[in-house]
């Protein structure tokens, strides 16, 4: 049975524990096969942040595409995927993706995960937001793609952190099909 592929991206926006700990829960699922991006912010920041060079990444995910290759299989629609998350997503990556301008690999990516109608889902990280933000959000919305701030939900009372974005990844991670157990128990209720 082939394997479900699952493109990655990284950008320089705060926040790389969400594209790291994804990575981190797919690793070990045989089923799953993933597809890392990560801009050039992005390995700056995942070193300022978590510690880690772009080798440590690298090793978490099955593929890795340097993010100037456009001629990588994920930059085409005849290669197959789930579809994309972008954890985290810098405002830039933002704009390239909702104006449609492929000019690296990751916004090449999502253009090709859109017009072939598969789930895009982009955790923007900037606060506040300006008008700006705010239309390029709702024209990747417009456009199919899940806008998916990573926010924390309090009601779950986690005790931690790594509870919280484990929560957040959970929740993203499910809207794929991804087993999220161990992540998070969804809401039942009071």
């Amino acid at each position: 049975m082939p394997k479900k592929r699952l493109i990655i991206a990284m950008t320089g926006a705060t926040g790389a524990v969400y594209g790291v700990r994804m990575l981190e829960h797919l690793k070990p699922q045989p089923e799953w096969e993933t597809h890392l991006v990560v801009s050039d912010a992005g390995v700056v920041n995942l070193k300022h942040e978590m510690g880690m060079k772009r080798a440590d990444l690298s090793r978490l995910a099955d593929v890795t595409h340097g993010i100037g290759d456009i001629a990588a299989t994920i930059a085409s629609g005849g290669f197959k995927t789930e579809g994309m998350i972008i954890a985290p997503c810098s405002m830039k990556t933002l704009a390239a993706v909702a104006h449609g301008f492929g000019d690296n690999l990751i916004s090449r990516s999502a253009d090709v995960v859109l017009k072939e109608r598969r789930r895009l889902v982009i955790m923007p990280r900037e606060t506040p937001l300006n008008l700006m933000h705010i239309r390029n959000m709702a024209t990747v919305t417009e456009m199919g793609g899940i806008i998916f701030p990573p926010m924390p939900a309090f009601y779950s009372k986690s005790d931690s952190l790594a509870e919280m974005v484990n929560e957040t990844v959970g929740r993203v991670l499910d809207m794929f099909g991804v087993n999220v157990d161990g992540l998070y128990t969804p809401w039942d209720g009071l």
